[in-house]
């Protein structure tokens, strides 16, 4: 299992939020931090995690399909990229968090993550 760092010099406040084991089985796990729905997908050998309810309906993308380094919202399909969270076709994009896996163990960061490398497009949760 792949395990997703990001820039130590930030603060960040890991919280622990399933086992490896949930999502490999599951590949998609909705859990909950401080209120907030967050997505868990198992693909590629990595997890990424999401903020669960899609930017566009608020539709649940737990409940989407995976495919092709992708989620595919259950409402309009948009198609949101595993590494981004941007729809090619939109202006929008789905909030991601970073991903740490210790010990077995998935953390995340539960504050949103910003992607400067597409500018013009910000994710926010």
């Amino acid at each position: 299992m792949s395990t997703e760092t990001t820039d130590t010099a930030a603060p960040q406040t890991w919280i622990a939020v399933a086992t490896v084991k949930e999502v490999t089985r599951r590949r998609k796990v909705r859990v909950e931090v401080d209120g907030v729905a967050i997505a868990l997908f198992h693909a590629n050998d990595r997890i990424y995690a999401f903020a669960d309810l899609c930017v566009h309906q608020d539709r649940s993308l737990t409940k989407g399909t995976l495919l092709h380094g992708r989620v595919i919202c259950p409402g309009h399909q948009w198609q949101f990229d595993l590494e981004t969270g941007y729809e090619e076709d939109q202006d929008l994009c789905q909030p991601t968090y970073p991903v740490l896996v210790r010990d077995d163990t998935v953390h995340i960061d539960p504050t949103p993550r910003r992607d400067a490398q597409n500018s013009g497009k910000e994710c926010t949760a």
